[in-house]
C-alpha cells in the first residue's frame, strides 16, 4: 500500500510539472519578439519606434538597469555562437532566432522588417 501511494504522489507531481512547463512554453511562443538594448542607446530607441510604428509587439529590457536581463542576453549570445567582444545594441530574440545590430541600423532594420513579414506569411 504504501508503495501505491508512493508511485501515485510521485506521478501526480510529475504530471503537474509536466503542465506547467506546457504552459510555460505556450507562454513563451506568444511572446514574439524581445529585444535587449539600453535607453541611452539611439539605434535602440529606433528599433523601440520601428516595431512601435509597425505594431509589432515586442518585450524590451534595458540591460543598463536591469542585470539579470543583460545576463540572459549574454547566455543567448554565447548559444548562438555570437561573440559579445564586439557587441553592438539592439539585441533581439525573435522566437529563438538572435541577431544583433552590426553598426548599420538601416541593414538592422530591413533584417527586422523581413522577420516580422515572414511571420505574418
Amino acid at each position: 500500500m504504501k508503495l501505491f501511494i508512493i508511485t501515485f504522489l510521485l506521478l501526480t507531481t510529475l504530471h503537474s510539472n509536466a503542465q506547467e512547463v506546457l504552459h510555460q512554453n505556450k507562454e513563451s511562443k506568444k511572446e514574439k519578439m524581445i529585444v535587449y538594448g539600453s535607453d541611452s542607446c539611439h539605434s535602440c530607441l529606433d528599433t523601440k519606434a520601428f516595431l512601435r510604428e509597425k505594431n509589432i509587439k515586442f518585450t524590451y529590457y534595458d540591460i543598463d538597469v536591469n542585470k539579470a536581463k543583460e545576463q540572459e542576453m549574454l547566455v543567448k549570445l554565447q548559444k548562438n555562437n555570437i561573440s559579445t567582444q564586439t557587441l553592438s545594441l539592439p539585441v533581439v530574440d525573435h522566437k529563438g532566432d538572435v541577431f544583433l545590430n552590426k553598426g548599420n541600423l538601416q541593414e538592422f532594420l530591413k533584417v527586422l522588417a523581413k522577420k516580422i513579414e515572414n511571420d505574418e506569411n
